[in-house]
């Protein structure tokens, strides 16, 4: 299981960065209600918006992968690698988009981390 790490690691990878580009996209965006007309004006800028649109594309690629790496490991030692997704979206939102990193944030990313080593070397 150990050899197919680096295509888990690529699930994780593009998981992530599909979540940063849905992020920029409805940050262009702005933000918007579920109520009635609110949702049927915004829907057209969303659909039309390239970072949603390449943003969804990168997570249907990313979920090809993370179909590849179900044909060849057990769920459970796959499933824990996409909290590391965690760790690079707390980075990339701090780095991007100024998101807080706190005390409580770090820790809970560390025990994220401790518990996918643990996973990893099973």
């Amino acid at each position: 299981m150990q050899k197919y790490i680096p295509l888990i690691l690529a699930v994780v990878s593009t998981n992530a960065l599909s979540q940063i580009m849905l992020k920029q996209g409805m940050n262009t965006i702005g933000s918007f209600s579920f109520d009635g007309g609110s949702l049927w004006r915004t829907l057209p800028t969303v659909v039309l918006n390239p970072w949603i649109v390449g943003g969804l594309a990168v997570l249907v690629f990313s979920m090809g992968l993370h179909l590849m790496v179900l044909s060849r490991v057990e769920l459970s030692f796959a499933y824990p690698f996409l909290s590391v997704s965690y760790v690079l979206v707390l980075i990339a939102g701090y780095i991007w988009f100024g998101d807080a990193i706190n005390a409580s944030r770090l820790l809970g990313v560390a025990l994220i981390c401790l518990g996918t080593f643990f996973i990893a070397r099973s």
